[in-house]
């Protein structure tokens, strides 16, 4: 119930309070007074958050980056229609960012998935270490999950740029935090479907610390 009452309220703070906020705040601070209100609850949540469990979560970093990019955009003279991008931003440069690196020897998901390993076993790191160079197919799935990873995460700021700048505000402010968990949610849900149909072929171990967590 603890779980299911804490999922409920980053909900309401995350999808209701800020086209709250910004409904309340538009008659008396006009359209860009407005998208600084709604950006206010996500900031609260994130540092009440922080002040409670001493460690931010995934969510709440992407929301106070967004934030911090839209804001520098503007300052630079862009449109405050940025701001209606503010998670969107972070997870789109996120996603690039394991786009690039699969270029590199080693993805950002080998980083990722090592240092998992890492915290749940002493010496894990480097079991991981010597599995990526026994292993190909090890390596071939740790690059297709940071090329499915980086796709769906550029693809969700295309998607979200694009209505911040076609829909209304207020429709995109109810919208695009569905959008937004939708996407996120289908990735994790199709990690854990390939975690699992590696584990059964016995070709990627330790399989449960494959992929973004």
């Amino acid at each position: 119930m603890k779980i299911r009452a804490g999922a409920v309220v980053e909900l309401v703070v995350n999808l209701l309070l800020p086209w709250l906020a910004y409904r309340l705040a538009l008659p008396h601070w006009g359209e860009l007074g407005a998208l600084y209100a709604s950006a206010v609850p996500p900031v609260v949540w994130s540092l009440v958050e922080f002040a409670r469990t001493r460690r931010v979560d995934a969510l709440s970093i992407l929301v106070l980056l967004g934030i911090v990019l839209s804001i520098v955009l503007m300052a630079l003279g862009g449109s405050p229609r940025l701001l209606l991008m503010r998670e969107s931003m972070a997870s789109g440069a996120i996603g690039v960012v394991f786009l690039v690196s699969l270029v590199l020897r080693r993805p950002l998901t080998f980083y990722l998935a090592r240092a998992t390993v890492a915290r749940k076993e002493e010496g894990g790191a480097e079991r991981f270490e010597a599995l990526w160079k026994e292993r190909p197919a090890l390596r071939r799935s740790v690059r297709l999950m940071t090329a499915v990873w980086g796709f769906g995460l550029a693809g969700e700021n295309a998607l979200r740029a694009w209505l911040a700048w076609h829909w209304p505000v207020e429709r995109f402010l109810v919208v695009s935090p569905f959008i937004g968990y939708a996407i996120y949610g289908a990735l994790t849900v199709w990690t854990l479907i390939y975690r699992r149909k590696l584990q059964r072929r016995g070709t990627a171990a330790p399989t449960e610390a494959v992929g973004p967590s």
